[in-house]
């Protein structure tokens, strides 16, 4: 025993673990993210302080607030990935119980007969043995304990270490869409809503014109043909209207599902919207390196790099000598009073060497797939960094155009509204023709449609800017089951 104990420790204390040490990459092609954006540089409408956790607070609506709450605290996704991450968690545990033995107890009675011509043979000459009946109550207890020379069990825990942070980091990602998902349905149904007012008003609008050219028209003074193209420019404009309706109503029933509620369960509040959310201050945008190390896909790519590469180890240690200390001991006796005592005791103790040699095609093999994983996993870092970065420059530069867009269409919207009026004035006073009148009226209508489009697409640029920047998953509530509504009655 005690030649067997120093032979243990022996072995211990010349374990060591096989297969690369992980190192953290440096950003991919020698990227200096530590500087401010190119576009963030060129937009003024952007500070360079560092982003708040729950960005959405920034347009100060209470409904924003709650709605992004509720889909943060109750949207599928987000709870799926928590599944995902409660997976990983136990495979973590499994791989930490390798290193306690195995361990297992067993319990057995038999009723066993033996016959007489079972022995084939007879003693004494003349008389065969007889046929017998024993009972056998037995009681046992096996361990098995794998020593960990070669670091494989380290390795594999390592590895499920880095799968349980990555699961973590999903999570996470899946919480920033969530969050600008839940923002944009909400921007999405008060902008249809708005785009809706202008076009009624709009109608309303080109509505007394065409009335005012059928009065003309009875009286004498005009001709079919006005009254024809002032029915088809209201037509034109009152088209819109179905189109706008059914894309807000589709907007409701997308945020309800969002928040964990079937489509029919709309949000009052939000339907009441007919006002897009605005800023009440700069974006603040960061720097390149707070958003790398904001940007959960980008750590759940480091994560997901560094499980891969202790693989890599695990198969390597695949490669050397398996020990593992076996012992057992066991209780037989053919009666149950005398189970216990010392004459029924067996035991067994000793080391087990395992190897896969000389043939290791199937252990080198695996090893070479391990590394490919890991460099497929090192690629998909760099692109996951590389995206991050090219995300985030686009969502800027889209801001930016947006914004000089909507300027300009506003001051457009306004040079149109006054072409209309006094278009209508000098139409009235016989100094203008009816035509000159449609054509103004056809003009303020379109950059006034424009301008709510602009409207739209600019707060749509706002918050995909917020998703390229990657925040809203911190400090997150734990993701439960909407409780179902029970029928009343």
């Amino acid at each position: 025993m005690k030649k067997l104990a120093s032979l243990t420790a022996a072995l211990m204390l010349g374990a060591c673990a096989v297969g690369p040490n992980y190192e953290k990459p440096a950003t991919p092609g020698g990227i200096n993210a530590e500087g401010a954006f190119v576009e963030g540089a060129r937009l003024s409408a952007v500070n360079a302080s560092e982003l708040p956790q729950k960005w959405w607070r920034l347009y100060d609506d209470p409904n924003i607030d709650r709605l992004v709450g509720e889909a943060l605290a109750h949207n599928t996704d987000i709870r799926v990935a928590a599944a995902n991450l409660q997976r990983a968690r136990a495979v973590l545990n499994e791989a930490r119980g390798r290193r306690l033995p195995t361990t297992d107890v067993q319990a057995q009675y038999t009723r066993q007969r033996t016959g007489s011509n079972s022995f084939g043979a007879q003693f004494g000459g003349t008389q065969a043995i007889p046929s017998f009946e024993t009972d056998l109550f037995t009681a046992g207890f096996n361990a098995n304990y794998e020593l960990d020379l070669f670091g494989g069990v380290g390795r594999a825990i390592e590895a499920a270490r880095g799968d349980v942070q990555a699961a973590a980091a999903q999570i996470d990602a899946a919480r920033v869409s969530v969050a600008a998902e839940t923002t944009r349905s909400y921007a999405l149904v008060c902008s249809n809503a708005a785009q809706l007012t202008v076009a009624r008003e709009t109608v309303r609008l080109q509505g007394q014109t065409l009335a005012l050219t059928r009065r003309l028209f009875d009286a004498g003074r005009g001709q079919r043909r006005d009254v024809e193209q002032a029915d088809a420019l209201l037509a034109q404009t009152q088209s819109q209207v179905p189109g706008l309706e059914a894309e807000r109503r589709a907007a409701l029933y997308a945020l309800a599902t969002l928040t964990g509620r079937p489509p029919a369960e709309t949000d009052a509040a939000a339907a009441q919207c007919a006002r897009l959310p605005q800023l009440t201050q700069l974006i603040p945008v960061g720097d390149g390196a707070s958003l790398l190390r904001r940007r959960p896909d980008v750590r759940q790519a480091e994560r997901q790099l560094a499980a891969d590469t202790a693989r890599v180890g695990v198969a390597t240690a695949a490669l050397y000598p398996q020990i593992s200390l076996l012992g057992s001991v066991s209780l037989a006796s053919t009666t149950l009073d005398s189970l216990i005592d010392k004459d029924s005791i067996n035991f067994s103790l000793g080391p087990l060497i395992s190897w896969s040699f000389p043939n290791q095609t199937a252990a080198r093999s695996r090893l070479r797939q391990a590394e490919a994983t890991a460099e497929g996993s090192l690629a998909s870092f760099d692109g996951t960094v590389l995206t991050a970065l090219r995300e985030t420059e686009q969502a800027l530069a889209r801001y930016a155009g947006e914004l000089d867009r909507n300027r300009v269409l506003r001051r457009g919207e306004r040079s149109a509204g006054e072409a209309a009026r006094l278009s209508r004035l000098r139409f009235d006073l016989g100094r203008e023709s009816f035509l000159q009148l449609i054509q103004a009226e056809r003009d303020r209508a379109d950059t006034r449609a424009a301008r709510a489009q602009s409207d739209a697409a600019l707060a749509e640029a706002q918050i995909a800017l917020f998703r390229a920047l990657g925040g809203g998953w911190e400090d997150a509530p734990e993701a439960t089951r909407r409780e179902p509504v029970k029928p009343q009655g």
